[in-house]
């Protein structure tokens, strides 16, 4: 089953992305701990969306899709039109590069990609889209 909540781009509505996602996991077998480790890597992905690729602009959409496959796998699509992340030109710094520089951020993408089994980024009808897939259990 989807489940779609459409946002404008400010970082007031991160919240409102969290309990969508937190509501929509509901219906999920996940424990507490899992649907807060889906939330947070929507919510990550989310903010990087809004703050990077669309500089927190209320006047751009972003839309989350939450595919649900009985107890099979959950899917995430994430679209918006903002600047495209190029996946192929990112380099994950080490956590050593993180510690000694003192630097804050830069550790989400490593965490989402912790957190989920799939990530996929790409392009389509002038969307940029993020889909991230959590397998279930069985």
């Amino acid at each position: 089953m989807k489940h779609k909540l459409t946002i404008s781009c400010s970082k007031v509505n991160l919240m409102r992305i969290r309990q969508f996602v937190a509501e929509m996991l509901n219906a999920t077998p996940l424990t507490e701990v899992e649907t807060h480790k889906l939330v947070l890597a929507v919510d990550e992905v989310c903010a990087n969306l809004i703050i990077h690729s669309n500089q927190c602009n209320p006047t751009k959409k972003i839309d989350v899709i939450v595919d649900v496959k009985a107890s099979e796998k959950i899917t995430f699509t994430i679209k918006d039109r903002g600047v495209s992340f190029d996946m192929n030109s990112y380099q994950e710094p080490s956590m050593n590069e993180i510690i000694t520089s003192g630097r804050k951020g830069g550790v989400g993408l490593i965490l989402v990609k912790r957190i989920m089994d799939k990530i996929e980024f790409s392009t389509e009808k002038n969307y940029n889209i993020c889909r991230l897939t959590k397998n279930l259990e069985k």
